[in-house]
Formats: structure tokens, C-alpha cells, sequence
């Protein structure tokens, strides 16, 4: 498929537009402040828009669509959905607690509350996963979605467009406004990307079902009709509806509640009305999002199931950039690619300004460096946003490896060795005010170690006693195929090796909670830790905070009864 000047024009020039505003409203960045809380000056339109471009990225449009085109279909949208009630909550109880506090970072808030070894310990969790696992996924979801649009042809704009090309390509364009103007432009880019994404999620969902008649007409296809249920069965390999209880909870909560590179823009509001509003109109916005993002995956098969080449057990990464060269039309092309690649963009460009604060905040100069002027903290910022972008996009073509079992799952997967462990820590920090320091660490250390107990470990055991069991095949499949029954242990260890690592993440935020009661119960805090208060903050509340997140909550649970 060969791009027309149209969409040249359309692609090229959103692109240029966005690097070039965002760094024209960030030219002033003067200290750390500016550059990595955008002076505290945010308001809720732009926390709104920001929180979710960053957000949704291809990581969203490539992995959550395919997983729409596999086997989860619409519940892979509990994910968004969820996280609507989820941000309520965070607007409410969390943010109060961190903007009351003056922090730069979310561990900074750990050192308030237990020590500098939390702090410390929270900083390395984060920074691994930012640099190895997040930014690696998404700029390889946007390579994949260039080549896939590109295909291997030659175009006189470019040249040939492979999946290393492209992931190079959105990293590049990410690095330079981000580390020239912080996190002032990234917030700026992103009201433009924000809406631009929404907008283009929303024309592909139209074309998808002009293609095929109309919404009627889907839901005669068996691929359609029978993945639009939010609850599925228990023995579902990845969504089960006991996912619903716990498990999806721990994500959410942690990824909008504590991920840096999330709540970054938050901490940067103006006031706690600002911040607080912002988040209820992220959390607005969530509820449209799988629309235009699941919906399409999952109309895909019943258009495309030939050239998908798909087993209807597994995610598709192809499906979504497949929808956009086969349905879209010129100029509209280059618009929907414009809009995809603003979403990369985003996402990119908020976790390096994250990283980047986390290592300078956290690490530099609360170690490193305490007396260090404010230049030298933005030029280090800046140079570690480069080097994070070159280590994201030298490691991101590894994903291709079908093991990983696509973008949505890594991301998931991996954050679960760590994401449990820090939402106890804040979680009972926040509940019991006699938690000693030691509690937050041994939680936060804890969990990696429970949680990977329970998913390698158990492979290697059944993988080394029963030779033909790999790391694709359910252990409930051997055994029901084995002449006799397993004994009780291989029984449990194979529901184990088989359950939803939403579930894993629910058992180990749970034990990892006994865990530091256990620790409290020993050795309590004589006198509750004293936070410190930012007397120069407006810590005036919003109004409409509560009647706003209860309307946002009745939507949820609404269309939880629509699509059960």
C-alpha cells in the first residue's frame, strides 16, 4: 500500500506540529521544578487529557485490540473500565494525601512515611520497570504498527520501513521535546495527542463497521457475538470473572494511583481542585476507550481471519494496524497513523520524563548529590531521558518473540513482580499508622519473591516431571489426558502453573499484606509518623468531586450489566 501526499501531509505535518508546540510552551523551564512538575502549574483539562495519552499508547491499540481479536474479546475492556472507578477512588483518598505533602516523586512519599531505604527501594522498582519493561513495550507496539502499516515497500518520505525503523523513528521524535521542555511539554503535546488518539481510535471503529454492515450485521459473525461479555468463566486462561473480586485491582490501583510516570502529572497540578478534577475527567474518558480500541480487534477476525493467520486461542498484535491498511482511506490514513504515532509519542515520552525524575529526584540528588544546583538537575535529566530512549529501543525488537505472548500480557506479567508489593506498602501505610519502617521494606522485597514462587518455580517442577508440558500448554490439559490422576501436590501445583496471573498478583498482594502484619504485630511504631504538610499548597477540595466520581461509577457498573 503505497502512502498519497495526502497522508504524507497529514502524518508529517501532526507530527511537526506537536514537537514544535510543545516545545514552544515549554521554553521557559527555568529549575527542577519547572522541568519535572511543570511548575505546579497544571490544570484539569490538561491532567485530564494528559493522564490519558499517557495512557494509551499501541500498547493499548495494538496489544489490548488483539487481545479483543483473541480469546478475552470484550473483557479485555475491565482493564479501562475498572480503572474509571479505580481514578475516583485516586482522586478522592490518594491525591489529597500526596499534594498535602509537597512531593516531587511518589517514593519521595515512602521516605515521609517509613525511611530512605523504602524510598530507595520503590525508586529501583520503578526505574526497572520503566526502562526495561514499559518503554521497551511501547515503542515496540509502535514499530510493529509502522511495519505492519509500511509493510516492506520503499516510500521516497522514509525509505523501507522495518520494525527496528520504526521503533528508532518514534524514539527519536519522543526524546526531543521531552528532554528539551520536561514535563511542561510533555503535558502540552499531550492535550493535542490526547484528543488526536480518541479522534482517530474512533474513525477506525467506524470504518470497521461500515466493512461489515454495520453493528447488526457483526453480531451475526460468531467471532463478534461471542466475545462481547465482560464475565467469563472461571477456567478462563487470563480473564477469568475471579479477576473481578481482586486481581484486576491491584494493577489499577497502582498503575493511577502510585506509577510515577501516571500520577507525575498529578503532583504537577495547580491546586487539589485542578488535580482532583483532572482525574474525574480521565476517569470519564475511560469508559469511551474501549470502544474504539477493543471493539475494532474484535471485528477484525470476522473480516480478516485469512490474512490474520490466527488461532482464535490467542491475542493478535496485527489486528488493529491490519484494520487501518486495509479500511482506511486517503488522508484519513495518514490522520489515523498521525494519531497512533501521537500515542507512542505520548506514552514514550512521559515514561522517559518520569524515569528521568525518578533517578535525578530519588537517587541523584537524595544521595548522590544533595547540594546540586538547579541547572545541573535538568541538564542530567535530560541526558538521562536519551540514554533511557536508546536502551528502551535497542531492547524493544526482542518482543517479537512469541513467547512473550504480546505487548498487553508482557507489560502485565511483569509489573505483577513488583506492583503488589508497592500498593500494600502505601495501602497499609495509609491504614495503620503504627506500621514500622521495616514493614514497608520487607513488603515491597517480599513481593518479587512470592510472586515468582508461584509462576517459575512451579513450571520447572511439572515442566521436569512431565517432559511434554511447555510453557504454552495447561497443566490441566496434560492431566486430563494422562492415563492416571496426578496426586494431590502435582494437582496443585498445576492449578498454580495454570491460574491467571491477575489472580497470582491478587495471592500475593495478600500475602505480602500478612506479611507486614506480622512484622506491625512485633514491633509497632511507639508514635504514628508525623507527614510533613506543604503550607503553601491550595488544598481546597472540588465540590463536584463526589457527585461527579459517583456518576462516573453508576456508567461503570451499568455497563458491566450491559455486556455481561
Amino acid at each position: 500500500m503505497q502512502l498519497t501526499t495526502l497522508d504524507i501531509v497529514f502524518f508529517v505535518g501532526f507530527v511537526l506540529f506537536v514537537v514544535g508546540f510543545a516545545m514552544f510552551m515549554s521554553r521557559k523551564e527555568k529549575d527542577s521544578t519547572d522541568y519535572f512538575l511543570a511548575g505546579r502549574a497544571a490544570t484539569w483539562p490538561l491532567i485530564g487529557f494528559s493522564l490519558i495519552a499517557a495512557n494509551i499508547s499501541t500498547e493499548q491499540f495494538v496489544g489490548m485490540s488483539g487481545a479483543g481479536a483473541g480469546n478475552a474479546g470484550l473483557a479485555i475492556a475491565s482493564y479501562e473500565w475498572i480503572a474509571a472507578i479505580t481514578l475516583v477512588c485516586v482522586a478522592i483518598f490518594f491525591l489529597p494525601r500526596f499534594l498535602r505533602a509537597g512531593i516531587f516523586t511518589i517514593p519521595e512519599y515512602l521516605e515521609y512515611r517509613y525511611n530512605t531505604t523504602a524510598r530507595l527501594i520503590m525508586s529501583f522498582f520503578l526505574l526497572l520497570m520503566f526502562v526495561f519493561v514499559t518503554t521497551v513495550a511501547v515503542v515496540y507496539s509502535g514499530g510493529v504498527t509502522l511495519d505492519t502499516f509500511f509493510g516492506k515497500h520503499i516510500y521516497p518520505l522514509v525509505g523501507e520501513v522495518t520494525l527496528v525503523k520504526g521503533i528508532w523513528m518514534i524514539g527519536v521524535v519522543a526524546v526531543v521535546y521531552t528532554a528539551f521542555g520536561g514535563l511542561k511539554a510533555v503535558l502540552w503535546a499531550d492535550l493535542v495527542q490526547g484528543s488526536a488518539l480518541i479522534l482517530g481510535g474512533a474513525v477506525v471503529t467506524l470504518f470497521a463497521l461500515r466493512a461489515i454492515g454495520g453493528w447488526g450485521a457483526a453480531m451475526q459473525y460468531p467471532e463478534v457475538s461471542g466475545k462481547m461479555h465482560m464475565v467469563l468463566p472461571a477456567t478462563h486462561p487470563e480473564l477469568p470473572w475471579t479477576i473481578l473480586v481482586l486481581g484486576i485491582w491491584i494493577p489499577n490501583f497502582y498503575y493511577w494511583g502510585l506509577n510515577q510516570y501516571i500520577t507525575q502529572r498529578t503532583l504537577a497540578a495547580r491546586t487539589l481542585r485542578e488535580g482532583q478534577l483532572g482525574v474525574i475527567f480521565a476517569a470519564a474518558l475511560k469508559l469511551i476507550i474501549p470502544f474504539v480500541i477493543v471493539i475494532p480487534g474484535i471485528i477484525a477476525p470476522a473480516l480478516f481471519r485469512e490474512k490474520l493467520h490466527i488461532s482464535m486461542e490467542t491475542a493478535v498484535d496485527q489486528a488493529y494496524p491490519l484494520l487501518i491498511r486495509e479500511l482506511i482511506g486517503e488522508g484519513w490514513r495518514g490522520f489515523v497513523l498521525a494519531a497512533l504515532a501521537g500515542a507512542v509519542i505520548s506514552s514514550l515520552a512521559s515514561m522517559l520524563n518520569s524515569a528521568s525524575t525518578i533517578f535525578t529526584m530519588d537517587i541523584y540528588k537524595r544521595l548522590l548529590s544533595p547540594n546540586a544546583s538547579q541547572k545541573s538537575l535538568v541538564w542530567l535529566g535530560r541526558v538521562l531521558t536519551i540514554i533511557f530512549m536508546i536502551v528502551a529501543c535497542t531492547l524493544a525488537p526482542t518482543l517479537a518473540d512469541p513467547r512473550f505472548g504480546g505487548v498487553f500480557k508482557f507489560i502485565q506479567e511483569f509489573q505483577g513482580l513488583f506492583s503488589p508489593g508497592i500498593l500494600a506498602a502505601f495501602v497499609f501505610g495509609f491504614a495503620v499508622p503504627r506500621a514500622p519502617a521495616m514493614a514497608g521494606i520487607a513488603g515491597m522485597i517480599s513481593c518479587p519473591i512470592i510472586y515468582s514462587a508461584m509462576k517459575w518455580p512451579v513450571g520447572w517442577i511439572l515442566q521436569s516431571k512431565y517432559t511434554f508440558l511447555t510453557a504454552e500448554t495447561k497443566a490441566g490439559e496434560v492431566f486430563a489426558g494422562l492415563g492416571a490422576a496426578p496426586g494431590g501436590f502435582d494437582r496443585a501445583l498445576g492449578y498454580l502453573y495454570d491460574m491467571a496471573f491477575l489472580n497470582r498478583m491478587g495471592i500475593t498482594f495478600i500475602l505480602v499484606l500478612l506479611v507486614m502484619g506480622v512484622i506491625t504485630a512485633a514491633a509497632p511504631l511507639k508514635q504514628p509518623v508525623t507527614m510533613p504538610v506543604n503550607q503553601d499548597f491550595d488544598m481546597k477540595p472540588s465540590r463536584s468531586v463526589f457527585t461527579l466520581g459517583l456518576a462516573v461509577v453508576v456508567v461503570t457498573l451499568g455497563l458491566y450489566v450491559v455486556f455481561w
